[in-house]
Parts: C-alpha cells; structure tokens; sequence
C-alpha cells in the first residue's frame, strides 16, 4: 500500500513538473514572439536636419549624404511679433539651393520645420515661446487662421511636408496643440502633404496620451546634458532605451532623434556648443587622445585654452552615433533622425552610410 501511495505521489511530482516546463516553454515561446513584433524587420530609414543659420556647411554634407537619407528637413520658420510665419535672410538666401540639392534625391522629401521662436520688431528672439502656442492653438479661429499660412508656405516654396517643433507648451495648452495637430494632419494629408511633430525627451505621460493619431512623431534623444547642466554626454544607452519604451505608446512607426556633435564647458561656467568639426580640433591640441565613455559611446577630455582656463568636452562621433543607432534598433525603432547636418566629420558620413547601407541587407 505503502508503494503504490509512493508511486502515485511520483507520478503527481512528474506530472506536475512537466505542467512547469509546459508553461515555461510556451511563455518563453511567447515572450520571443512578442520581442520579434517589437524589433524592426527592415532596415534603418535616415533624415537629418539642415538650420538656415548653418546651411551652407548642412548642404555639403547633403551632397554626400542624400542618397541615404529618406526625409531631409529646412530648419527654418519662425514667427514675427504678428504670430505669422517669419523667414530669415538666411532661409532666403538658402532656399534655392536647398531645393536644388535635394531634388536630385528621386525619393528624398522636403520638409520645412517651424519652430516656435518669435521674432520682435528689433530682430531679438524670444526662443521656444510658450505664450505663441496657447495664442495660435487657442480657438477654432486662430488654428485655422495658422493652418492656412502653413499651407500657403508649403505649397509656394515646394516642400512636401511640414514639421512642428513647439516645445515648452504649457500643461494647460496641450488639449488645444493636440487638437491643432490633429486639424493640420487632415488638412495637409487632403493636399497631399505629410505632417511630423516633434516631441521633447520630458513630455508628460498626460500629454502624450493627448496626442493624435496619424502624424509622424520624432522623440528627441538628447539634451542629457548640455547648457542646463554640467560635463556629460547629449544622451546614453539607458537614456535612449526609456525614450524607445515611451515612444511605442503611440501607435505607428515612429522615430528617434540622435545629436551630433557636443559641448564644450569651461571652468569659468560658460558652456558652447560645438559642431563635431569644432570638437575634433580641439582634441587635436592635447597630447593624449580623447577617451570613450562605456555607458554613452561618447568620447570626452579635458585642455586649457590660452587665458589659462580649464575646458571639458564631450562630443559624439560616428562610433557613438553607430552604437545609439543600435541601442534604438534593439529598442524596436528603426526611424532615426540626426539633429543635424553641418561640419560633421568624413568619417562618421562615411559611418552613417555604410550602417545604412547594412541594415538593409539584415
């Protein structure tokens, strides 16, 4: 009797540890199929940014780079103390050649990006103005009356598309941006335009549900540190693992956004931003090479200008950029975007080519 209790209690054990293997083998047969619906299964897609103020430069690194890019983007609409669209000199006197270097891209789009920077009558900027946005977000009437200048602007200069980077809008203001967003996509998509908004790293979970859906959205990987904070890299693997985590809350295939270039910080407290052609001179004028931060790719060092003060710098190079890219694609985000084109090294085009050209092959 004693035996057969034994041989029942075995077979329950047996039975049950094989109910556990079961279990575990079909979650992790489902954990692996939800990580592959996450991943990309297709390669990088590039856009990059070129600002009016540095275009000549942006427009060299186009020539080298545009085969390989899928968007390029005209940094380069402001407002003026009307809240009406507003263009610099520089935007003029770009333009031409701007359009002219991008139409031999046969599947490279325009697109014009506004920002919210408000031009007073004495050609000072109020940079990421919060007040512009609840004033032309405010009604029916001022969305409307801002929607058709952007169309009227688009259609004239021949973009193919708008972007929108306000940032520093209010909490309260984020209802009436949203449902800005949403009346411009319809009205661009009816006139065969597309629409991709820009989002800052700290946007609130509350407005992110707020967004529409339909428009394009790029998340801005950077800003880690910079002039707001001490030495440091824009962003890190960790930094941009949480963005990729947030940005799947909006349902579509949207992107990244990845810097170039960096800072440079003085022990005088004065911070300047540099271009990667800037910081690689200045690592040229120390005897020890720059060294790589493991937790970002960044690469960093330290010298002392001639009135004897102390710098630190910390920039990205096409390594750097490479292993974001990665951590991005890890992350389920093919779209990246490069803030932005302009003295940038040979090397990292060269890098960013080929990543390109490889993923496809993936």
């Amino acid at each position: 009797m004693k035996n057969r209790r034994r041989k029942w209690a075995g077979a329950l054990v047996l039975m049950a540890l094989c109910a556990a293997v079961s279990f575990w083998w079909l979650r992790t047969e489902e954990q692996e199929k939800a990580l592959q619906v996450q991943l990309p299964q297709t390669g990088v897609k590039l856009s990059a940014w070129i600002t009016d103020w540095q275009w000549r430069t942006g427009i060299t690194d186009l020539k080298q780079l545009g085969s390989e890019l899928e968007e390029i983007h005209f940094f380069a609409a402001y407002f003026n103390h009307k809240d009406e669209l507003h263009f610099t000199s520089d935007f003029r006197e770009g333009l031409p050649e701007f359009l002219e270097i991008s139409r031999k891209g046969k599947q490279l789009r325009r697109v014009l990006t506004i920002v919210n920077d408000r031009f007073d009558t004495d050609g000072t900027a109020d940079q990421k103005d919060p007040e512009l946005i609840a004033r032309i977000a405010a009604t029916p009437q001022s969305r409307s009356l801002h929607i058709g200048h952007i169309l009227a602007v688009v259609s004239q200069h021949g973009f193919s598309g708008v972007e929108l980077d306000y940032e520093k809008v209010r909490k309260e203001d984020w209802a009436n941006l949203s449902t800005l967003y949403k009346e411009l996509y319809e009205r661009l998509q009816a006139e065969g335009f597309s629409l991709r908004i820009v989002l800052e790293p700290g946007i609130s979970q509350s407005s992110f549900e707020l967004l529409p859906a339909g428009p394009d959205y790029v998340l801005m990987a950077y800003n880690l540190y910079g002039g707001h904070s001490g030495p440091g890299p824009k962003a890190d693997h960790a930094m941009i693992r949480k963005l990729a985590d947030k940005l799947h809350g909006i349902p579509g295939d949207h992107a990244i956004a990845l810097s170039v270039g960096g800072f440079d910080w003085a022990k005088n407290g004065k911070v300047v931003s540099l271009t990667e052609k800037r910081a690689v001179e200045l690592a040229h004028s120390i005897s020890d090479d720059p060294k790589r931060d493991p937790s970002s790719g960044a690469l960093y060092f330290e010298y002392t200008d001639d009135q004897g003060f102390g710098h630190t710098v910390w920039y990205a190079d096409g390594m750097t950029i490479a292993g974001w890219m990665d951590t991005a694609r890890d992350a389920g985000i093919s779209k990246i975007a490069i803030w932005r084109l302009g003295d940038m090294e040979e090397d990292t085009l060269q890098q960013l080519k080929a990543y390109r050209q490889q993923s496809q092959h993936k």
